[in-house]
């Protein structure tokens, strides 16, 4: 055991230095702070340019992902309306943001470069049910956030 003394001088001296110390709170969500430019905070589905979405439905995020957040019903295979083509799609695409450790591996294992993360937070929730995205407001997503710098494509590269 230390001077009781020495002690209380020691811990009175860091008080002082510390009540003279610029404030680096702020009023969050009124205040924003800047962001890194890698900072990821969200996620989102893309279309491609003929508004066809890109999600084939292939499971590869559903497998990798560690904490095992995704959940994806895959449609099978069905003529795109837009192209006239034959190809997957995802009926249902769900991704609980409650477990997730938004270490973007479903991203970099994306064949099409359909899911990305997004460098916007989604509003705090009062109920674990507005912390799952379902297909709905990961398109949402698309438009209302502004995109990460890194697809899959780009991260595998």
């Amino acid at each position: 055991m230390g001077n009781p003394i020495h002690d209380g001088i020691r811990a009175l001296s860091t008080t002082i230095r510390n009540v003279f110390r610029p404030v680096s709170t702020v009023q969050f969500p009124l205040v924003l702070r800047p962001r890194a430019e890698r900072y990821r905070a969200s996620f989102a589905l893309l279309h491609d340019e003929q508004g066809d979405q890109l999600c084939i439905g292939c499971l590869f995020c559903e497998r990798i992902c560690p904490s095992q957040v995704i959940s994806i019903r895959s449609g099978g295979k069905r003529e795109s309306p837009v192209t006239g083509k034959k190809r997957g799609y995802a009926d249902d695409f769900t991704l609980d943001m409650s477990a997730c450790i938004f270490c973007e591996l479903c991203v970099q294992v994306c064949p099409t470069d359909a899911i990305v993360m997004t460098r916007e937070q989604d509003q705090p929730a009062f109920a674990r049910e507005d912390l799952v995205l379902t297909m709905d407001k990961l398109y949402a997503n698309e438009t209302s956030k502004t995109r990460a710098w890194g697809d899959g494509t780009k991260l595998m590269g």
